[in-house]
């Protein structure tokens, strides 16, 4: 057998979904131009796909503070931070997220990817024991792999699941670490936190959340769903990345313990891995900056989800379970959710379109992610799009 033989079958299953001009699974765009508008091909198109929540893409600030940055300390790091040593610029955003979170200890780390990979795969070894939601990103389930730690997975938002499955542990259930996300990227739903953490009150474990989709966007200053739900002493480490409402590439591991420090001589992927480039930390510092001094850049945020929940909720899609900035509209077979997502191209909308592989309930779905920057025009614009697509012939490709 050939090196790549074994994608055989998938090389397949590709090709005969991708039919058209465009493809879904390696989306060229062609040009930027502002943060909710770009081209694909020769549509003129609304960026509804992108993760960028509070729309700092663009900010000036963010631009000027990396343009600066690049011209005094360069293009790259070129190394890790064990081999080659931190600039000062790492440690004073590690200082500035801390200040942010209230923790004493944050670590910086290139992506959010490896945040959970060098985070979790140096916590929880073969001898231990992680619980985790069913519905937790790829990049926990690759970290549970990378420690070797016994994997059990409780349904998912299903707190009393957890709890019958820590009570069978017994006396184990105290050391185990429980994983769970603040929002969940597929149905855009939030962790019922605090009758998580009631769990780990009464049977121990340690508590680790991914904040991901939930910084910048919930709790009252901005840092996620654990101070929005006022349990944030009860989450031992909170993970975030920088490559969504912070608008540029990176993430963070925060605790209120000091001896998350000595995961910096443990955590292969910290060590092992070139460190970020001066210019995305300076833009995060500025990102972060306007995080904590514009709130009205959340407040816009929701104001956007919720006209966009609403909206296609009226048409009759099925969505995720409450509003959030994470729309997701379930579809049914993968020709019909490519199908779909191509005609919100033709009809000036970007969204993603994610594979029944990583949804959950095996369906095809189109993720809408909405940013403050979108105006209200433009929300009526996504909207009457899939409106488009609903009638007559839309119904069938929606799967309605």
């Amino acid at each position: 057998m050939a090196l790549f033989d074994r994608f055989a079958s998938l090389a397949q299953a590709r090709a005969e979904l991708v039919q058209g001009h465009l493809n879904p699974f390696g989306t060229r765009i062609d040009e930027i131009f502002s943060p909710t508008e770009g081209r694909i091909g020769d549509y003129r198109v609304i960026l509804a796909g992108t993760n960028n929540y509070l729309g700092l893409t663009f900010d000036p600030a963010c631009i000027q503070a990396a343009q600066q940055a690049l011209a005094q300390q360069g293009t790259g790091t070129t190394g890790s931070r064990m081999a080659n040593g931190s600039y000062g610029s790492h440690l004073s955003l590690e200082a500035e997220l801390g200040d942010f979170l209230g923790r004493r200890s944050v670590i910086v780390f290139s992506t959010g990817y490896l945040v959970n990979l060098g985070v979790i795969g140096a916590l929880a070894g073969p001898e231990d024991i992680v619980l985790l939601d069913a519905d937790c990103h790829a990049s926990i389930y690759d970290a549970c792999k990378l420690g070797g730690a016994q994997v059990i997975r409780f349904r998912h938002n299903d707190a009393a699941d957890l709890e019958r499955r820590m009570q069978r542990l017994g006396e184990r259930a105290r050391h185990a670490l429980i994983l769970v996300e603040g929002i969940y990227s597929m149905l855009g739903d939030q962790a019922p936190l605090g009758e998580i953490v009631e769990v780990k009150r009464r049977l121990g474990g340690y508590l680790l959340v991914d904040e991901a989709h939930s910084v910048g966007v919930l709790g009252g200053r901005g840092r996620g769903l654990a101070e929005e739900l006022g349990v944030e002493a009860d989450v031992d480490v909170v993970m975030g990345t920088f490559s969504k409402s912070l608008g540029a590439i990176g993430g963070f591991a925060a605790s209120h313990d000091p001896d998350l420090e000595l995961l910096r001589c443990a955590s292969r992927p910290y060590i092992f891995t070139a460190s970020p480039s001066p210019s995305a930390i300076a833009s995060v510092r500025a990102a972060l900056q306007a995080l904590r001094s514009r709130p009205e850049l959340r407040e816009r945020l929701w104001a956007n989800a919720r006209r966009l929940y609403r909206g296609l909720a009226a048409l009759g899609y099925r969505t995720g379970p409450q509003p959030s900035p994470v729309i997701p509209v379930l579809l049914g077979s993968p020709k019909e959710g490519v199908a779909f997502w191509q005609g919100l191209i033709e009809r000036g909308v970007y969204v993603n379109l994610v594979p029944p592989l990583a949804t959950p309930g095996g369906q095809a779905l189109v993720r809408c992610s909405v940013s403050a920057a979108h105006t209200p025009e433009q929300i009526e614009r996504i909207i009457e799009a899939f409106a488009l697509l609903r009638a007559p012939a839309g119904q069938a490709m929606a799967g309605a």
